[in-house]
């Protein structure tokens, strides 16, 4: 994770040692060179992810000094890469919210045991009705993640998600494919930790964004730290609307998309949402000569 581009790029390596620094711990080491199973662990995982992201917005930033994007957004925990990159929020205090974000999301996992599948083949309506016929009050499931049409991810209580995944079955679901997760992201299971979280965000300082940031919530342009900071709090037990964000920018005439960081996910979905559209990945040495 991002070891190549910092052997390279001192900018992206002051990133990492400046996360090394804000947390306390040795990040760089572990994403470079593990221990895996710790890496693993949220709380470390969600700091590494944006800190590889940010590494690799500095090298972009320092190879194309004039270039400013129309729109950023990010999916899930990417949305903060995504608010950092329109400069509302300070890579230190970035990075700080994102190890409180995956401690409070690991409390919540811990009080609140669930689990996330993958269904492939049902459209979201569909999929939402499921939602709702498999959850009580006591054991909710509902849609965590839109990714793009025909892939959408549920998550909730074990009881829950295990009845809508039979329920996706009969529903002539072509793929159904549980996770490996013990945390029920973005859903109600996260409550436990979402105060933790939301005061965590209110000390952030967050600040009006220089570029809109496309928000997980209602997939529109946020404008302002009130908006922002509302609609992360909202995050951890709200579905990431992904569809709709990249509908929305394409409509707005978007067709040339950078997924900057870890791996090429986004441009997978991307082409599956439209495949008139162009991604570009920047998260390794090899990306940016490519770019060049």
């Amino acid at each position: 994770m991002g070891k190549d581009l910092s052997e390279i790029f001192p900018s992206a390596n002051n990133i990492f040692h400046q996360a090394d620094q804000t947390l306390d711990i040795p990040l760089s080491s572990l994403c470079w060179n593990g221990p895996e199973k710790e890496l693993n662990d949220t709380i470390n995982t969600q700091p590494a992810l944006l800190t590889h992201s940010l590494a690799a917005l500095r090298v972009f930033q320092e190879h194309q000094p004039g270039f400013t994007p129309a729109y950023v957004a990010g999916h899930s925990l990417g949305e903060l890469s995504a608010i950092v990159a329109a400069s509302a929020l300070s890579f230190s205090n970035a990075v700080n919210l994102t190890r409180k974000r995956g401690q409070f999301m690991k409390l919540s996992g811990q009080l609140n045991p669930g689990g996330m599948a993958a269904i492939i083949g049902l459209d979201i309506l569909h999929l939402e009705q499921i939602c709702q016929q498999a959850s009580t009050d006591d054991e909710p499931v509902q849609v965590a993640n839109d990714n793009c049409p025909g892939q959408v991810v549920i998550s909730g209580s074990k009881a829950a998600l295990e009845r809508a995944m039979k329920l996706a079955i009969a529903s002539g679901a072509r793929k159904v494919i549980p996770l490996a997760v013990s945390i029920a992201a973005h859903s109600p299971l996260m409550q436990a930790g979402e105060e933790g979280y939301n005061q965590a965000v209110d000390s952030a300082g967050i600040i009006d964004p220089r570029i809109p940031v496309i928000g997980n919530i209602h997939a529109r342009p946020l404008t302002s730290a009130e908006q922002i900071c509302a609609d992360l709090k909202l995050q951890l037990t709200s579905p990431v609307r992904w569809t709709e964000t990249i509908q929305y920018l394409i409509k707005k005439g978007i067709d040339t998309f950078f997924e900057i960081g870890n791996g090429t996910v986004l441009i997978g979905l991307l082409k599956r949402i439209d495949n008139r559209a162009r991604g570009f990945p920047l998260g390794t040495p090899k990306d940016f000569e490519l770019l060049a």
